[in-house]
């Protein structure tokens, strides 16, 4: 299983959905809850968010892989939680 790298920001009302579409779908399904998240605040961590190529938040990456980028919905997110698995 690998982790998902998730960038967000704390004031991005998409962010705060995000969130929230992970843990109901964790919730429901039980074994996207062992998918590891890296939470990455990206103005706290500036330098390391530098280094992906992504313009909006929330941005869900695979290694270096781009899977979710923007206005977040529950299939999108979804996917990129069984990408890891």
């Amino acid at each position: 299983m690998k982790e998902i790298t998730l960038f967000y920001r704390s004031d991005c009302p998409y962010c705060h959905q995000a969130f929230q579409m992970i843990d109901e779908l964790r919730e429901e399904h039980p074994e996207l809850a062992a998918v590891p998240i890296r939470r990455i605040e990206e103005r706290r961590e500036a330098a390391l968010a530098d280094q992906y190529d992504y313009w909006y938040v929330p941005s869900l990456f695979l290694g270096d892989q781009k899977l979710h980028e923007g206005v977040p919905t529950r299939d999108k997110i979804e996917q990129a939680l069984r990408a890891a698995l």
